[in-house]
């Protein structure tokens, strides 16, 4: 293969990106999901069924795949969720506490706990941490991996996903102050044309990737240096409220789902199988 030809500049750019990724892959990276039971909007929202599979499958799922991703844990105190996860090809190794996993836990704790507990059992300390919320279902395989490769290239504390505000802008937003409206944030000037506002950004929950000793020893997913990773606002849906939950299903009806299969549970199974011994 004669060198400056196609081929051989083609070789070469292979050989540079398995070269990134070889030294991409040194570091240790744990993926978080965590998904608790007792959600109160909708009764065990983390595993209801969303076109057919349990929400918590279209996180899973994708996780899986990523290539820089060490090792993917689910932190639940509900066992119906960690047998869901299970089925679905996450790890479970451990039971999260029941004081971690009511309405006013916070998450940093939550992923705190599952960072220290995994590496306790390891013996090992990772480099990186991700955490990855069950409620958002469109992010991808590839927009991990590559909040990810941000991370690290760029030595930040932590990149966070994020999507543009539209129509919801903090110069639009009001405070009622003793039945006043008072301005959220001062507009510059007023009734702003949508086209002029400054762009603003809102966290979407779908990646928080973080170094493993910011999480740990400040008790933060940001950090001092934190980097966005921007998001198209179709895929960064949150499922907090049944509405959520019915436009989540709207807008995933015209995507394709076959790699994420129906996974029917062990206790479905047995009966099934008592059903047709008796049948």
């Amino acid at each position: 293969m004669p060198a400056g030809s196609e081929e051989w500049w083609c070789l070469i750019g292979r050989k540079r990106r398995y070269s990134e990724e070889a030294q991409m892959r040194r570091y240790r990276i744990l993926g978080v999901i965590p998904a608790r039971g007792g959600s109160k909007p909708i009764p065990k929202q983390n595993i209801k069924s969303l076109l057919g599979r349990p929400l918590i499958a279209y996180t899973i799922v994708p996780a899986r795949e990523c290539k820089l991703l060490t090792r993917l844990v689910v932190s639940s105190e509900d066992e119906e969720v960690l047998e869901v996860a299970r089925n679905y090809g996450a790890e479970v190794p451990f039971v999260r506490p029941k004081e971690l996993a009511d309405d006013l836990s916070l998450l940093t704790d939550v992923v705190k706990h599952a960072v220290l507990e995994v590496e306790k059992q390891e013996g090992k300390k990772y480099d990186y941490v991700v955490v990855l919320s069950p409620t958002t279902p469109l992010r991808t395989t590839a927009d991990i991996d590559r909040a990810l490769r941000k991370l690290i290239e760029t030595g930040a504390d932590s990149v966070i996903s994020v999507t543009k505000v539209g129509s919801c802008h903090p110069m639009r937003m009001k405070k009622i102050v003793h039945d006043r409206l008072i301005d959220y944030v001062e507009e510059e000037v007023e009734n702003m044309p949508k086209k002029l506002l400054p762009p603003v950004y809102l966290r979407n929950e779908a990646i928080y990737a973080v170094r493993r000793d910011v999480l740990v020893n400040q008790n933060s997913f940001k950090g001092r240096i934190s980097c966005p990773y921007l998001m198209p606002p179709e895929r960064s849906i949150t499922i907090d409220t049944k509405m959520d939950f019915q436009l989540a299903e709207a807008v995933m009806k015209r995507m394709k789902w076959k790699h994420i299969k129906p996974v029917v549970s062990r206790r479905r199974l047995l009966l099934k199988k008592l059903i047709r011994r008796k049948g």
